[in-house]
């Protein structure tokens, strides 16, 4: 059986941006043989360029998780290392959200990456070694308003992730899933603007999404970026790993709520989770005094 320490290739959804962006240059730079992954063409030549001003090489392909003739292409890549980082974001209540939005946010974060997942685990296997990082999110342990529907795809991918580290045991593959916080790259505040091309019927909506805001102040993105390039090398071996870890204990305890929460608290007013997206102004960054959850 191949040891871990030989797995070199390594191919990064989502590479066009935020978090896969940094983590495909960082681990070039590492002297990881990086397949960055793009979603449409016009990414292709920028990130070249970004990589080559960075002094790194990286291999780009245009990968579209959610196309089939994608996913296959993909297998010829000979993947040894896999960091499903590929997502989207879809904000708004969970009785406002069109079908077509709803089905777009489930086969980019979850049937998507699944299936890619499926053929090149596989791989995987016949090689006796590899590894597989899930980027789910905090969102996938526990929920706020506005955001439930992502919230509900990344729940999904923790199910996928832990049952797949179990049944992969056997065959020497590991996996691991990266779940980080309120982190500011932009992600979050333009989840609060997917309603502007809404197929909908806007006086439906129960609420006004113009008034709204991502509910929660955003840390600077460096820690995720160290850790989930120390997690797709190989340097980490927690299957769990949130960022920042200073969220740790908040996100246990609301993991608890539910078994304590009664169908009646708090019928006919606001709760407070849901009144700070409309006090929230978008990209508020941690800093001293402000409360990073406001929940």
């Amino acid at each position: 059986m191949a040891g871990t320490e030989e797995l070199r290739k390594v191919l990064i959804t989502g590479a066009g941006s935020g978090f896969g962006h940094e983590v495909a240059m960082r681990l070039a730079e590492k002297g990881f043989e990086v397949i960055a992954a793009v979603e449409i063409y016009g990414q292709v030549q920028t990130l070249k360029r970004q990589a080559a001003e960075r002094g790194v090489r990286l291999q780009v392909e245009k990968l579209d998780v959610t196309h089939d003739g994608d996913r296959r292409k993909a297998l010829a890549w000979n993947v040894e290392i896999l960091v499903n980082n590929a997502g989207v974001g879809e904000g708004g209540s969970t009785v406002d959200i069109p079908a077509r939005n709803i089905r777009h946010e489930f086969e980019v974060n979850v049937i998507g990456p699944l299936l890619l997942t499926q053929g090149i685990a596989k791989q995987m296997v016949k090689r006796g070694a590899g590894r597989i990082v899930w980027v789910s999110s905090r969102e996938g342990l526990n929920v706020n308003p506005f955001t439930g529907i992502y919230s509900a795809s990344k729940h999904a991918v923790e199910a996928i992730a832990e049952t797949m580290a179990y049944e992969l045991q056997e065959f020497g593959i590991e996996v691991a899933t990266i779940n980080p916080g309120p982190f500011l790259t932009g992600f979050n505040d333009r989840m609060f603007q997917t309603w502007e091309s809404w197929e909908d019927d806007p006086s439906e909506r129960l609420f006004d999404y113009a008034e709204l805001s991502f509910p929660r102040a955003q840390f600077d993105p460096e820690p995720v970026y160290a850790t989930m390039t120390a997690v797709a090398a190989g340097e980490v071996d927690s299957y769990r790993n949130l960022e920042p870890k200073s969220m740790i204990e908040e996100t246990k305890r609301l993991q608890q709520v539910p078994w304590e929460r009664k169908v009646t608290d708090g019928l006919g007013t606001r709760p407070q989770a849901l009144q700070n997206s409309y006090e929230m102004k978008p990209e508020t960054p941690v800093a001293d005094g402000t409360s990073p959850s406001r929940r």
